[in-house]
């Protein structure tokens, strides 16, 4: 549908009709104990990375008295001269992180949403001048998680295949909502599970907020230890 309104009138008359329903969006319950921004936002990490339009995880991390910063890949011709957090030097800390907007957030000619926009992105993503010096090192050093995602999803697939030309170090996380329970969803599951632990990928089959209550519990124990 994105691409047929942007053949039909022009390129940006999808990313509008986004940023206008996203406009009547109300945020998530960041007190809930199982709300995936929330999980997030209580791990200690300088840097997040997203490919969502809205502010959900600048608010969750707000909400926990830290101050977020909002960064843009400027993947396109129309949104390389904006300006940038990391322009003077600024490093993301903890206390002071960064979300990184992958697919673009509130600038329409930065949203990422259409099939012509997919693979612009994805013939470009490897590109150097594309993700900022910061970005690129947590990329090659640390484990990636990726949440929130479907099997069939495009922007999973070009997500993943666009960070590999940034050689992710160790093995990476993709948190996939299961097909099914029958058993050819079973047998769709095994297949899967071959095919990405040849990319070192490895799949937990389950939904964001399963992930996200799993993973509290897991950081309260090695906390404790």
């Amino acid at each position: 549908m994105a691409q047929f309104l942007a053949v039909q009138f022009d390129p940006l008359t999808p990313k509008e009709k986004i940023l206008k329903q996203l406009d009547g969006v109300v945020p998530p319950d960041f007190n809930a104990a199982d709300e995936p921004h929330a999980l997030l936002a209580d791990l200690p990490l300088p840097i997040y990375l997203t490919t969502n339009y809205d502010d959900f995880m600048v608010r969750a991390l707000k909400s926990r008295y830290r101050d977020a910063r909002r960064e843009l890949c400027r993947w396109n011709e129309l949104i390389k001269n904006e300006p940038s957090v990391f322009d003077n030097g600024f490093t993301p800390t903890v206390a002071n992180p960064v979300v990184f907007h992958l697919h673009g957030h509130t600038i329409p000619e930065s949203i990422v949403l259409t099939e012509d926009d997919y693979l612009y992105f994805l013939a470009n993503i490897g590109q150097e001048r594309l993700l900022p010096k910061p970005i690129q090192q947590v990329l090659t050093r640390s484990t990636c998680v990726f949440i929130g995602y479907r099997l069939a999803d495009w922007n999973f697939r070009v997500l993943f295949q666009g960070l590999r030309a940034y050689s992710m170090a160790g093995l990476s996380i993709a948190v996939l909502k299961p097909p099914g329970d029958d058993e050819l969803a079973r047998r769709q599951r095994e297949y899967l599970d071959r095919y990405y632990a040849n990319m070192k990928l490895t799949v937990y089959w389950g939904t964001a907020r399963e992930f996200a209550i799993e993973l509290r519990e897991r950081w309260a124990k090695f906390n404790k230890v």
